[in-house]
């Protein structure tokens, strides 16, 4: 049975930092194109960071470039989002979601999806 689990949320203070993960079981993460997504109250859910299955390319959504790093330890089956400077317009429910195709940051083209894990950014 394919599963992840997000973890790291929390509340945070804006410029401050966190570190979630996403682990993977049922399947072998590096085989697959994982990707997290984050939705704000009201708002659509919306496409962060993918890392690819074959070479580890990443992607970021122009929001948060060179401020979060994904990455993957292929040995624990996890997949990590680095937030760094954070701002309140971070704040949402992250999820992470994976599949079987190449990289993407649109939500339709995922398979499974984790249950997501609330991150909020305020003073």
């Amino acid at each position: 049975q394919v599963q992840l689990v997000e973890s790291g949320g929390g509340l945070v203070q804006p410029g401050g930092s966190l570190r979630l993960s996403c682990a993977a079981s049922g399947f072998t993460s590096d085989y697959y194109a994982i990707a997290w997504f984050r939705q704000a109250p009201g708002k659509e859910r919306e496409g962060v960071s993918c890392i690819s299955s074959s070479d580890d390319m990443t992607y970021y959504a122009d929001s948060v470039k060179g401020r979060f790093t994904i990455s993957r330890d292929n040995a624990k089956n996890t997949v990590y989002l680095q937030m760094n400077s954070l701002k309140p317009e971070d704040t949402g429910v992250y999820f992470c979601a994976a599949q079987g195709r190449g990289p993407s940051l649109v939500a339709y083209e995922y398979d499974y999806w984790g249950q997501g894990t609330q991150v909020t950014v305020s003073s």
